[in-house]
């Protein structure tokens, strides 16, 4: 009874007080709330989405637009604003949250095979270069028609460089599969496709034109450390992963560790892929050139 009387008298008490705690404080008693910093923006009003970017010294966005042009521009376009068969870079979420190239660089350098892009034996500093001329470009101009002028090239010595040093034949056919590719792609499409190999989407020149040859799918085989191998289609491949799906349409995947289980990848376009930084602009433009002319 004694406990009850004091939890009681206690109970009391804490009522009798509880209006005065509960009661709100003058305003000079009031602690003032501090003033909310205004996100500051681009536009003055927000916060940016991306961070900012510095601007680069001029020289280094110069050397960035040529390494880029020379190893770049044939699948993402010559403004990096997307070609036929590589995305818009200046808009691409890496790129924006990319400061010195410290994103872009183990891409670049280690290729995304799975997507049929190639690796480049560039250096960090190269693609810090690169990175700063893609830093350099607007966002707001999404880029106008390109306006160059593709038919640059001889014909002639591209005929010459298709059936003799650019070991074309080996795959493809002037009266074959390219018969007529002159009359259902635009010239910048055919440039586009000799860099790619055919992966792309062209734009044809009508909605009635055939479809572009179908290039064979590309394959891998997975080899386990018991020697049993698994091949088929490839559908992804990382560091850390490799997956298939075999001729029955099962699907296989496999966790990776350096160098097991054994992968082998088989892209019918590797040719195409080792190629990019190797081709000099004037064969692909008399190859371009060349190739316009099978009506």
């Amino acid at each position: 009874m004694h406990s009850w009387r004091g939890s009681r008298c206690l109970g009391i008490v804490i009522l009798a007080c509880a209006p005065t705690l509960c009661a709100p404080q003058s305003a000079a008693q009031a602690p003032p709330r501090p003033a909310q910093a205004p996100q500051a923006g681009r536009d003055g009003n927000r916060a940016p989405d991306y961070p900012v970017h510095p601007p680069a010294p001029p020289e280094q966005v110069a050397r960035g637009e040529q390494i880029f042009r020379s190893n770049c521009s044939f699948c993402h376009g010559s403004d990096a604003r997307g070609g036929e068969t590589g995305p818009n870079l200046v808009r691409d979420e890496v790129v924006l949250r990319d400061q010195r190239g410290e994103l872009i660089t183990p891409i670049v350098q280690n290729g995304i095979p799975a997507q049929g892009m190639p690796k480049f034996a560039l250096s960090a500093a190269d693609i810090t270069d690169i990175a700063a001329w893609l830093h350099s470009q607007p966002l707001s101009d999404r880029g106008a028609p390109s306006t160059l002028d593709i038919l640059v090239g001889d014909a002639k010595h591209g005929e010459a460089y298709f059936n003799g040093a650019g070991r074309c034949t080996q795959c493809h056919s002037a009266t074959g599969d390219l018969a007529g590719i002159g009359s259902r792609y635009e010239p910048k499409t055919i440039q586009n496709l000799i860099v790619s190999g055919g992966g792309g989407r062209g734009r044809r020149r009508s909605a009635a034109a055939a479809p572009p040859v179908n290039v064979p799918p590309t394959t891998v085989t997975v080899t386990l450390p018991s020697g049993q191998r698994v091949q088929g289609d490839l559908d992804h491949l990382s560091a850390f992963v490799v997956a298939l799906r075999d001729s029955n349409g099962a699907y296989h995947s496999f966790a990776r560790h350096d160098s097991i289980p054994k992968v082998v990848v088989t892209n019918p376009l590797q040719w195409h892929i080792d190629r990019l930084p190797q081709w000099r602009d004037a064969d692909i433009h008399d190859l371009t050139a060349y190739l316009v002319t099978l009506k």
